[in-house]
């Protein structure tokens, strides 16, 4: 190996490492904050000191929100919604890819891309149709629809089943044709094709796509604020602002420590399960 060749190698791995130290601290940095800001009174931290040291640690806003009712409610119903919200989405999704990929039939292709389209369009401008669509419903039936948390389990596949329905369309285009095309010669039908053959093939797309359910579900801020407004019903996005704003006053400890503990269940999720995330996203986004 040339000595230029070699320079060039060590000056690109030198830069790679700057990047990812910059990239590092840039996305770091506010967890790290967060979670500094958690560990003071709010007396510290309305105090001119160093707002990134700790002088008086304290634990008091963990067991402040741990044995609060009304958090341990948010999360109770922010576990209950994202997983209802990532079984209908799975049950939706899945036999929709499927058909999507390979029944092919008239119209198919372009199902396919109004699929994803709708995924394009913002939750800002979709939520008050649908807020207005569940209102007349209210009025019409006399069911109290609105201002529940179970009603999110039926308005948060709007926004994760077009998705993950297209992840898994590519994944599913990326399996070879004769895997499926041997098991329905040998007498399979298309539901056995699917549990027993794409179903452990592309397990990833599977993952990255419940992942992406769940995490859309879970942090979700805009949807809960306007149909579940009462403190019983709220979800952790919506109820730690409800309930740690106070006006102009903002229990900052608390609001930080409330995200930390928040962000815990899809942190774990992530770590567990980020080579699957990875490679489902990469073959859904590439394949078909």
């Amino acid at each position: 190996m040339s000595a230029s060749l070699r320079k060039e190698r060590r000056s690109a791995l030198v830069w790679s490492y700057v990047f990812l130290t910059l990239f590092a601290v840039v996305f770091l940095t506010p967890p790290l904050y967060m979670f500094i800001t958690s560990l003071k009174t709010s007396a510290e931290i309305s105090s001119a000191k160093l707002p990134w040291w700790v002088f008086d640690p304290t634990l008091d806003n963990y067991s402040a929100l741990l044995t609060s009712p009304a958090y341990l409610t948010f999360f109770r119903n922010s576990a209950v919604v994202s997983v209802a919200v990532v079984a209908i989405t799975m049950a939706i999704s899945i036999p929709a890819a499927f058909s999507l990929s390979r029944m092919r039939f008239w119209g198919s292709g372009a199902l396919a891309a109004g699929v994803f389209l709708t995924y394009l369009i913002p939750e800002t401008l979709l939520f008050i149709p649908l807020f207005k669509i569940f209102a007349f419903v209210q009025d019409w039936t006399g069911i109290e629809l609105m201002n529940h948390w179970w009603i999110l389990i039926v308005i948060f596949p709007t926004l994760t089943v077009p998705f993950c329905t297209w992840i898994m369309i590519g994944y599913f285009a990326s399996i070879p044709k004769e895997l499926d095309e041997a098991a329905l010669i040998d007498g399979a039908g298309y539901l056995q094709v699917l549990t027993r053959i794409f179903l452990p093939v592309a397990l990833p797309g599977v993952i990255a796509a419940t992942i992406f359910a769940f995490t859309v579900s879970w942090a979700d801020f805009l949807y809960p604020m306007a149909f579940a407004t009462s403190i019983d019903q709220m979800v952790l996005p919506a109820g730690i602002v409800s309930t740690l704003i106070k006006g102009d006053v903002f229990n900052w400890g608390q609001i930080m420590t409330a995200a930390l503990l928040g962000a815990a269940p899809p942190l774990v999720i992530y770590a567990f399960l980020m080579d699957y995330y990875i490679a489902g996203l990469t073959a859904g986004a590439t394949k078909g």
